[in-house]
């Protein structure tokens, strides 16, 4: 507990100064965890990061987490071209591989891509939109994960999904609902965010289910591969995924809801 606390202090002292700041700063913070959550995702199906997927994968996610905004011109005008043919390279070293990298291994690594360049895209985009909007983003999940433990170790009987998470309870889930509403009525009540209180409410109770399931979806994932943790360079919480995988899900639900305006 002591070594998993220090992590959080120096993570956030690290963390929200750049968040806080935003520009080019906080884009380079992104794109570095982004590498990393790739890299853990990769380990995980026993694809190493320097070979030739593995740098495709890598090229390929420098170019889905370019924001619009500040993108070399040049390279934001091809993208799709850029990766279409990083794409046709992956297919074609399923041959040159002779099967050893199959058609199954390239299309995780497109989906570990699309995965966790979206997730960490909408970091930037969300923080470009207002730094509000990113710390209501980070609550909602800080508060959620909060009140699913106190929830669950008060009252937690009932197993949500066993199989997948099996500490994880229906009342802890419910109670992570509950303090994210409770989340949104602070917000509305102080004038945070301009929304309707009600609509707000709701699109923060969705928000913080979709939460939870990213975080059973790398729980799935973890579980498939027989992993405990997605990597350790976060001492006593695990890899970037272990501790982002709510986020991925939350930050581009948050940017198609009528919660940024």
């Amino acid at each position: 507990m002591k070594t998993r606390v220090i992590t959080a202090v120096v993570a956030l002292l690290i963390f929200l100064p750049l968040v806080i700041y935003g520009g080019i700063p906080f884009l380079a913070i992104v794109y570095l965890m982004s590498f990393v959550a790739l890299y853990e995702i990769l380990k995980m199906n026993r694809i190493h990061i320097f070979s030739v997927p593995g740098i495709m994968s890598i090229l390929a996610l420098f170019l889905i987490l370019g924001p619009n905004s500040t993108f070399l011109p040049t390279v934001e005008a091809y993208r799709l071209n850029l990766l279409i043919g990083i794409a046709l390279v992956m297919l074609s070293f399923t041959v040159i591989s002779n099967n050893r990298f199959s058609f199954v291994d390239m299309g995780f690594c497109v989906m570990s891509v699309a995965y966790i360049g979206i997730g960490f895209m909408y970091a930037y985009e969300t923080r470009n939109a207002g730094l509000i909007y990113l710390m209501y983003g980070l609550l909602i999940v800080w508060t959620t994960d909060t009140g699913a433990y106190l929830f669950g170790r008060a009252i937690g009987k009932r197993k949500l999904w066993p199989r997948i998470s099996p500490n994880k309870t229906i009342e802890g889930a419910l109670g992570g609902l509950f303090s994210a509403a409770v989340l949104a009525v602070i917000f509305s009540l102080t004038g945070l965010l301009d929304n309707n209180m009600f609509s707000l409410i709701v699109l923060t109770v969705i928000l913080s289910a979709f939460g939870q399931m990213g975080d059973l979806v790398e729980s799935a994932l973890k579980r498939h591969f027989d992993v405990k943790d997605s990597g350790t360079i976060l001492p006593g919480h695990g890899g970037i995924l272990d501790r982002f995988d709510s986020f991925i899900f939350v930050l581009p639900l948050m940017n198609i809801l009528p919660i940024i305006i």
